[in-house]
């Protein structure tokens, strides 16, 4: 019997995560946050009022139906470099906003995105209704927009205390079924506060995680964020998401291996560092090396910050296989990764 892997996220983190396992025998789900106003997405969410389609879109591209050569991921994450009023617009955005227009419901579209490109699972929007991020500071500072948090450098000490969404919303029922569902549940990686917590903070949704039978996993994300969680340590990192998920995860999943000393240099200008390892106590980690061999290049209209180093969804893949097969009391070592028929 299929084991049902859920992961909840957002964008490039979720993409990864999903490109490997899609290759696996599991049941997929990809929970996606609501609260995406920057670049292409934005204006979208801007001119016709749906949900936001950035992160929904890498879910989708990671799960189609691909051949070898990717081109349906390729065509989904294609990003337009030229043509006014195209510029800087994702193909993959302009088609689902295109859906939802002609179907009157981001659901249906959903649906339709399901049979044309043959996903190997599911994509859920946390919420039907789209919100604000907000941010509130150790300073007292309050920022509202998911695009403005990512944009702004805290003094030193200065830290987010509290997130929230505005207006305040609820889980998707489908969001819901799928957790309960869940043997696995995987958080992260992607930005600790605006990929990850940004779908606990959905009322119904910690509560939701709480009552799940499923393992809870966590990946901690390779890099500091300036904007989020500069100097935080990997302990600091799951505290903050146990906080607001109002339980222990049951697994810890980190990058062992070396960063580049030229990557390092480059992040450094950014003040962004590699996440410190102090997890050592504790029995939860499992260290790996999971870095992706290329640099990530982005299209140059693409105006949003974006990180070049990332995780490699095979090797990814094969630490949360490795995962569930021995709570199976099996292993896959000996095994070559299974492609879906």
């Amino acid at each position: 019997m299929k084991q049902t892997v859920t992961i909840v996220g957002g964008g490039t983190g979720s993409f990864i995560v999903l490109s490997g396992l899609k290759y696996y025998p599991v049941e997929l789900n990809a929970v996606v946050t609501v609260s995406d106003d920057g670049g292409s997405t934005g204006r979208l969410r801007d001119e016709f009022g749906f949900l936001p389609v950035g992160d929904l879109r890498q879910c989708i591209a990671a799960l189609a139906d691909d051949d070898q050569d990717g081109y349906l991921t390729k065509l989904l994450l294609y990003r337009f470099e030229k043509g006014k009023g195209l510029k800087g617009h994702n193909l993959g955005n302009l088609i689902l906003t295109a859906l939802s227009d002609i179907y009157g419901s981001e659901v249906e579209a959903l649906e339709v995105v399901n049979k044309i490109f043959h996903l190997k699972g599911k994509v859920l929007p946390v919420s039907l209704k789209p919100v604000r991020l907000g941010a509130v500071y150790s300073s007292g500072k309050t920022i509202v927009s998911e695009h403005l948090i990512e944009e702004y450098k805290p003094k030193d000490g200065e830290l987010i205390s509290k997130l929230f969404t505005k207006p305040p919303t609820k889980i998707n029922p489908r969001v819901k079924q799928a957790i309960a569902a869940s043997d696995f549940i995987i958080l992260g990686p992607g930005d600790l506060y605006g990929s990850t917590i940004a779908n606990l903070v959905i009322d119904g949704v910690p509560e939701a995680l709480r009552n799940s039978r499923a393992k809870l996993i966590m990946i901690v994300n390779l890099m500091t964020l300036r904007s989020q969680t500069h100097k935080m340590t990997a302990s600091d990192h799951v505290r903050i998401l146990e906080s607001y998920l109002g339980k222990k995860v049951d697994c810890i999943l980190m990058n062992n291996q070396t960063i580049p000393k030229s990557i390092r240099r480059a992040y450094a200008k950014e003040e962004e560092f590699p996440v410190a390892d102090d997890l050592n106590k504790d029995k939860r980690v499992i260290r790996r090396p999971l870095l992706a061999e290329s640099r990530f290049t982005k299209s140059k209209s693409d105006k949003l910050k974006r990180s070049f180093l990332r995780h490699d969804p095979d090797k990814v893949a094969w630490e949360i296989m490795e995962i569930i097969n021995k709570s199976k009391g099996k292993s896959q070592k000996s095994k070559a990764k299974v492609e879906l028929s």
